[in-house]
């Protein structure tokens, strides 16, 4: 295995994992709107998803960017 397939295969798992982390945000809001909060409290939620929100997307931001890299640089 190559440099180039390691950047690949690991971008794409980086990818994945912010991927797995934006559902759980969509679920987390989602049933966080299901339970009836009120606006205060659906907003203290939605704060701490926001952080995990962002985060999530530059991983996939990141690892989209290696994979790209890794087979634009592939031999």
């Amino acid at each position: 295995m190559s440099l180039y397939d390691w950047i690949i295969w690991t971008g794409a798992a980086l990818t994945l994992i912010g991927l797995g982390a934006l559902i759980w945000c969509i679920w987390t809001v989602s049933r966080a709107r299901r339970n009836g909060l009120d606006d205060a409290a659906l907003r203290e939620r939605m704060r701490g998803v926001l952080a995990v929100n962002m985060a999530a997307l530059a991983a996939s931001t990141i690892g989209l960017m290696m994979v790209v890299i890794g087979i634009i640089l592939a031999p």
